[in-house]
C-alpha cells in the first residue's frame, strides 16, 4: 500500500479545494493556502485541510505540492514552491501546458527542476470557488501529467501513482501536444458557448421573448457561458494559437454545413448529422460499453427524490447509467433525464422505468 503523502495546496478554489478533499480522503495530511484569506477559510471549513498563512508555510515538509491558481501566476508560484519544499514533488494544474512549462523551466534552479511535473486535472465545472468543491470531482477524470525533460522519472513515478490512488486516472503527454489536443475538445467548446450566448444576447434586444423560446438544446450549449470570464480571458490567451487554429477549422465545417443547407442538399446534411451522432454516442460511452450504446429520454416532475426513484429503479435491475443529464423545462414543474445505457440493456432499462410509472422514450 502506498504510504500517506504531505500534500501542499497553493491556490484553494475549485480545483485546488477538490484536491484537497481528494488527499484527504485517501488519509494524506493536506496545508492549503490562498492570496485571499476568505476564500482559504471557506475551503479550509469544506475540506478539512489546515491553513497555511504563505505559501512557504504551507509547502514546508510537504512530499507532494499542487499549485492551483490562475495561469498568470503558476510559473512564479511553482519555482517558490521548489525552492521551499526541496522534497516535494511540485505539479501544477493549468489549463495550458506550453507556456507555464516552459517558464517554469526558464526561472526555476536547474537543481530543482527533476522534482517538478506539469499537471492538468480534466475536471471541473462552468462554477468556480471552493464552496463548489467535492473529491468526486477527481473520480474517474484523466489527469494529464507533462514531465519536461529534465523530470526525474521518480518523481513522475510518485504522481502518478497518488493520482491513481485517489481515484484518477493518469495520463502521460508532452506539453505541446496536450495543448493543441484541448484547444479543440476544452477550449473552443467555451469559445463556441461564449459566442452563442452572445449573438442570443444580441438578437434579443430586438426580440424579447426569445429566450422564452429556449429549449434545452440551447441551454445545454450555452452552460459553459456561465464560466469566470477572467480564468478563460488567462487559458485562451495563453494558448492563442491552437485555439485560433482550431477556430479557424471549426468556421470552415460550420461553413461547409452553411452551404449544404442553402444549397437543399439533404442527403448530406443527413449524413453530416449522422457521424456526429455516431461519434457523441461512442464518446458518452466507457471503453467496455463502446459495442453499443441507448438514450433514453425519461420526463419527470420537479420534485424532490424523483430523480432517487428512477436511478434507484434501475439499480435494483443491475443497470448500469453510462451518462446522465437532466434539462429543466423554463416554465418550471417538469425536466426530461437523457440517460445513456449499454445497448444491451436498453430493453431492461425501458422495462424497469415502465413499472415505476415512468415513460421512456427511446432516442437512439
Amino acid at each position: 500500500m502506498t504510504s500517506a503523502e504531505r500534500v501542499g495546496v497553493v491556490g484553494t478554489g475549485l480545483i485546488g479545494t477538490s484536491i484537497a478533499m481528494a488527499a484527504i480522503r485517501a488519509g494524506d495530511a493536506v496545508r492549503g493556502f490562498d492570496v485571499s484569506a476568505e476564500v482559504l477559510e471557506r475551503a479550509a471549513a469544506r475540506s478539512g485541510l489546515a491553513p497555511a498563512r504563505s505559501l512557504e508555510e504551507c509547502v514546508r515538509g510537504a512530499t507532494l505540492v499542487f499549485v492551483c491558481t490562475p495561469i498568470p501566476s503558476l510559473a512564479e508560484l511553482a519555482v517558490r514552491a521548489l525552492a521551499a519544499a526541496p522534497e516535494a514533488v511540485v505539479s501544477d494544474v493549468g489549463s495550458v501546458k506550453g507556456t507555464v512549462t516552459a517558464e517554469v523551466v526558464r526561472r526555476a534552479d536547474p537543481a530543482d527542476l527533476g522534482r517538478f511535473v506539469g499537471g492538468h486535472p480534466m475536471g471541473g465545472s462552468e462554477r468556480s470557488g471552493p464552496d463548489r468543491a467535492s473529491a468526486s470531482v477527481l473520480d474517474g477524470v484523466v489527469w494529464v501529467l507533462s514531465p519536461t525533460p529534465g523530470t526525474d522519472p521518480s518523481a513522475l513515478e510518485r504522481l502518478e501513482a497518488w493520482t491513481r490512488r485517489i481515484g484518477a486516472s493518469p495520463v502521460r503527454m508532452e506539453a505541446e501536444r496536450h495543448d493543441r489536443l484541448v484547444a479543440v475538445v476544452s477550449h473552443l467548446p467555451q469559445v463556441a458557448s461564449t459566442a452563442l450566448m452572445g449573438l442570443a444576447a444580441a438578437e434579443e434586444a430586438g426580440e424579447p421573448q426569445m429566450l422564452l423560446l429556449a429549449a434545452g438544446g440551447f441551454r445545454d450549449l450555452t452552460r459553459l457561458a456561465a464560466s469566470s470570464p477572467r480564468l478563460w480571458a488567462d487559458i485562451l490567451l495563453a494558448n492563442r494559437e491552437e485555439v485560433a487554429g482550431a477556430l479557424e477549422r471549426y468556421a470552415a465545417r460550420l461553413l461547409e454545413l452553411r452551404e449544404l443547407i442553402l444549397q437543399g442538399r439533404g442527403v448530406e446534411v443527413e449524413e453530416a448529422f449522422a457521424h456526429a451522432k455516431a461519434a457523441r454516442l461512442a464518446l458518452a460511452a466507457k471503453p467496455q460499453v463502446k459495442a453499443g450504446v441507448a438514450v433514453l429520454q425519461v420526463p419527470i416532475p420537479d420534485r424532490p427524490g424523483v430523480l432517487g426513484e428512477l436511478t434507484a429503479a434501475l439499480g435494483a435491475a443491475e443497470v448500469n447509467i453510462e451518462d446522465l443529464q437532466i434539462v429543466h423545462s423554463p416554465e418550471g414543474g417538469r425536466g426530461t433525464v437523457h440517460l445513456t445505457v449499454a445497448a444491451s440493456a436498453a430493453e431492461d432499462a425501458e422495462r424497469v422505468l415502465r413499472e415505476r410509472w415512468f415513460e421512456p422514450l427511446r432516442l437512439a
